[in-house]
């Protein structure tokens, strides 16, 4: 289980994140580009996983991408990242995407994902990371022990090179 000796809580760290999708954000289809919103994922994401390790920390993998619905020119993408594993010197994070009804202020979810960071040093060297989770929830708990699971699955994956 969580081996650290001292603790944040998961809001210490989550992050929300706005952004308004432009012209430049639209791809053939007149919906948000996957890559610029896979880019927004990492960047939320990250700022997630910095705070908790209180330094630099490097995308090592994403999982469960999961494209749910799209959206479209104007309208606003909201994403909350929030830490959901940390291990020696890995952590994951959740990051899940919504777009917002700016009139009722009501989200609709488009987008979830899962990113495993490394935390680093200056010159891109892995240390550990200081601080574990203090789990506060069953939701929090549940999150955990799945990440437990995807965890396994990255290190099988990368045994057998698949």
């Amino acid at each position: 289980m969580n081996q650290k000796t001292e603790f944040k809580r998961v809001s210490q760290s989550a992050t929300e994140n706005a952004k308004i999708v432009q012209s430049k954000d639209i791809n053939g289809q007149n919906r948000l580009f996957g890559g610029r919103l896979m880019e927004w994922i990492d960047e939320t994401a990250a700022l997630a996983a910095m705070r908790h390790c209180g330094g630099l920390v490097t995308t090592c993998a994403v999982d469960q991408l999961v494209f749910e619905h799209g959206a479209a020119l104007n309208q606003v993408v909201v994403l909350k990242s929030r830490v959901t594993y940390v291990g020696n010197t890995s952590i994951e994070v959740r990051v899940d995407t919504f777009v917002e009804d700016l009139e009722t202020g009501d989200r609709f979810s488009i987008n979830h994902a899962y990113l495993v960071f490394v935390h680093v040093d200056d010159s891109g060297k892995p240390i550990p990371i200081r601080y574990g989770i203090k789990i506060e929830s069953d939701s929090e708990q549940t999150e955990w022990d799945n990440a437990v699971i995807r965890s396994a699955l990255r290190k099988e994956r990368k045994v057998y090179n698949i």
